[in-house]
């Protein structure tokens, strides 16, 4: 044990009270929790409960798959009678608990999962085809990191990351898509360094409507409790009124609050205003107009209707799906600028810059609504 606990990456603050970027972990002091049961059979809109995962974990074939819909994270660690108020909600088919919180890596704060390899793997179909012996390498005590925080951020696949206990080794990119999750550990691993027990939920409600099903679980669960939807659709621009869009002056201000960035170090997780990521740029020149806009790149890109490239206007967003691990994932963000120009913050060891709008891999353009932007969660 000692052995392997000089491998793990240290927490940050001792797992202070914070609340993180994303608004969506929320860390606290460690409770024992009502022990949750080990299974239970489904009932009319109730699905069987997830048990806490002991010893070593194992990883099991895959079963059915599952959708995730919303992300919930609490004060306290959920007990047998919260899981089953959010199961009995109408719509709502399966649950996975996890442990979430924050820990320093490479000097990075990462939002980071604690799971059960063995049930995980059913949330994240397009990582466990994409990502050869992830599950394996989790239930080994290797750390998975997204494909942006890997790539972009540096963290290259096998590399040995220090902090003050010594190294872990990143053994996989695993782009899970939930909220500000940008890594995981196994269960075991997130117990040995002390993550809060089972105050992450994943829930899968295919037959609700998602931000409906949010509103209902903010009512039934403690107070404190964050709530993130998975994968919200936006409507069309032809359900837009008037009024709905960025004024012109709004535009004018984002957009020299960008350009005034020009040459800025790209840092992964950094939100300004002396260096950014791609999406840290963007919701700090928007926040320089006034528009509260979310912190990542996925929840960016429900923040108004598509338009086509053809139609583009100078502070529209420009979005990528670079990440093989989910090619459905929105990795990057850029700013439109006009007349076939873009301006974003690229990757680790590059600056903010003004270049030619790249067509690879392009997800779509959107043109920001404040008010979805400001309800975005």
């Amino acid at each position: 044990m000692a052995g392997r606990q000089a491998r793990l990456v240290p927490l940050v603050a001792a797992l202070l009270v914070a609340v993180l970027t994303a608004d969506l972990f929320l860390l606290y002091g460690r409770t024992e929790p009502e022990p949750a049961p080990r299974s239970a059979g489904p009932r009319a809109h109730e699905p069987s409960l997830v048990a806490e995962t002991r010893g070593t974990p194992q990883v099991a074939p895959l079963g059915e798959l599952r959708e995730p819909n919303l992300f919930v994270v609490t004060r306290k660690p959920f007990t047998t009678a919260l899981l089953r108020k959010v199961a009995r909600q109408r719509g709502v088919r399966a649950l996975e608990l996890a442990d979430a919180a924050v820990v320093s890596i490479d000097g990075k704060r990462v939002q980071t999962l604690g799971v059960d390899p063995s049930t995980f793997r059913a949330w994240t179909p397009k990582v466990t085809a994409a990502a050869d012996g992830l599950w394996a390498n989790l239930a080994a005590g290797d750390l998975a990191v997204s494909f942006v925080l890997g790539n972009d951020g540096g963290l290259t696949l096998g590399r040995q990351v220090t902090g003050p206990r010594g190294p872990l080794r990143v053994g996989a990119y695993a782009t899970t898509g939930l909220g500000a999750v940008d890594a995981l550990v196994s269960r075991q691993t997130a117990r040995e360094l002390g993550f809060p027990r089972d105050n992450a939920l994943i829930v899968s409600a295919p037959g609700a409507v998602s931000a409906e099903l949010r509103a209902k679980l903010l009512k039934v669960l403690p107070k404190g409790t964050q709530i993130a939807t998975v994968n919200p659709v936006t409507p069309p621009a032809t359900v837009f009124r008037g009024g709905s869009f960025m004024t012109a002056e709004q535009l004018t201000t984002a957009l020299k609050a960008a350009i005034s960035k020009l040459g800025r170090p790209y840092v992964w997780g950094a939100e300004g205003p002396d260096t950014f990521d791609c999406s840290g740029l963007v919701q700090w020149a928007y926040a320089q107009a006034g528009v509260r806009m979310p912190r990542v790149t996925h929840q960016q890109w429900v923040t108004g209707p598509q338009v086509p490239l053809s139609q583009a206007q100078p502070g529209d967003l420009l979005f990528w799906r670079h990440d093989p691990t989910n090619p459905g994932y929105i990795s990057h963000v850029a700013i439109y600028w006009g007349n076939g120009m873009m301006l974003h913050a690229p990757r680790t060891g590059d600056v903010v810059k003004l270049v030619p709008v790249n067509r690879r891999n392009l997800a779509g353009v959107v043109r920001v609504s404040p008010p979805v932007a400001a309800r975005v969660r």
